[in-house]
């Protein structure tokens, strides 16, 4: 997430509720993305320095477990900007202008001069941010679908060019020694059945085979994928998508909850900031009068109903508004006493953390040395193939 501004509701539905869930089952990396955030933002950078700490606050307040995913500033694991830089040396320039959202937020955001490399390259710099850590998994909604699917082709194109060492055979065949005889003869065979008959169980018997492989090493392991795949090493795994319920948060106006429209409630907002702004949010304009029936599908408040109201309530609000049985205040009680309560758990989970900021501070240190241990670790493999250690 980038720190440009306080998180809101919008944040916690559409994101950090799948980060906690996600946190059960794989080994997570969250990061405070300050170099995203000047790709836009440089002119505001001076800010960041407040909203970075209370992000990571909201993270924790959300439910993010330091104990369980690695949370980490970007800017604080150089190694980031390395392999970045070195993925621009092959990344066509097309390929980053054909990116869908680097137009759309053009026209969104005509006010900020972003006729700039930092924006242009800002996907390239993502997919640096996913490839150093080699990760499997990518939690994405299907608008980020296409970020994930250029990272593939920039990690595909650069194995294509680094992937094969001079001495690339003798080493396939090293490798395949080192796993034992029986090994090395069903992994032999599985890519026989891959490569000339085109058998996808085959190539996913070997992936298995490979990774159970206790003989080896990773970059062993790498390089036999890619001989698999008939393709040099792979230096840069591909990731995939994987693809997590995003929910749509509407603001108070009825649009998208942003910082951009103004119509957000933050996550630790105060409460009688958010009894007033749900108070008065807009309702469905043909009711006028209290006894003018409504239409609850043209109503922004009914929008919100849908995230946080259970089937009975929403049933509730529904029939009294079309109805007209009772007034769009009523209508409103219960889903700020909803929204209330969600407020109050946050406050409560952020107190510790806002009390004990050297606590907070650790946490992001140990994020960072973690972070940082597993970007050198890719960083030295890809040096090696590009050619840039020198003996």
């Amino acid at each position: 997430m980038r720190p440009t501004g306080r998180l809101h509701l919008g944040h916690y539905h559409g994101v950090l509720k799948n980060w906690v869930r996600l946190q059960r089952d794989y080994d997570c990396f969250y990061c405070v993305a300050d170099w995203h955030a000047l790709t836009t933002h440089y002119e505001k950078s001076a800010t960041m320095r407040e909203y970075v700490w209370e992000m990571v606050i909201d993270w924790l307040a959300a439910g993010v477990d330091p104990q369980r995913a690695t949370l980490f500033f970007q800017s604080h694991v150089p190694e980031h900007a390395e392999l970045h830089l070195l993925l621009s040396m092959v990344t066509p320039l097309g390929w980053l202008e054909r990116v869908p959202s680097f137009k759309e937020q053009q026209q969104k955001l005509r006010a900020m001069d972003l006729a700039t490399y930092g924006f242009l390259g800002y996907p390239l710099l993502q997919a640096a941010d996913i490839l150093i850590y080699r990760a499997a998994h990518v939690p994405v909604g299907e608008d980020q679908v296409p970020h994930v699917e250029l990272t593939r082709e920039i990690a595909r194109r650069f194995n294509h060019f680094f992937g094969r060492g001079e001495n690339f055979e003798q080493e396939i065949a090293k490798s395949r020694q080192r796993m034992g005889k029986q090994a090395a003869k069903s992994y032999q065979r599985l890519r026989q059945k891959f490569t000339e008959q085109g058998d996808r169980e085959a190539h996913q018997q070997a992936q298995q085979l490979l990774r159970a492989q206790q003989n080896i090493n990773q970059q062993e392991k790498d390089r036999l994928l890619g001989h698999l795949e008939g393709r040099g090493q792979s230096i840069l795994p591909e990731p995939q998508v994987l693809l997590t319920a995003a929910a749509k948060m509407p603001g108070l106006d009825g649009q998208k909850m942003s910082k951009s429209y103004g119509n957000i409630i933050a996550l630790r907002d105060d409460p009688k900031r958010v009894a007033q702004a749900i108070k008065g949010m807009p309702t469905d304009p043909a009711r006028v009068r209290l006894n003018d029936p409504g239409d609850p599908d043209r109503c922004p408040v009914w929008q919100l109903h849908q995230v946080y109201s259970d089937d009975e309530t929403r049933n509730w609000a529904a029939a009294g508004c079309r109805a007209a049985s009772f007034g769009c205040l009523e209508c409103k009680k219960p889903l700020l006493a909803k929204i209330l309560e969600e407020q109050e758990l946050f406050h409560e989970r952020a107190i510790p953390y806002e009390k004990n900021h050297d606590h907070v501070r650790q946490i992001i240190d140990d994020g960072n040395h973690k972070a940082a241990q597993a970007a050198r670790e890719t960083l030295e493999i890809v040096r090696q193939a590009v050619g840039v250690v020198y003996s």
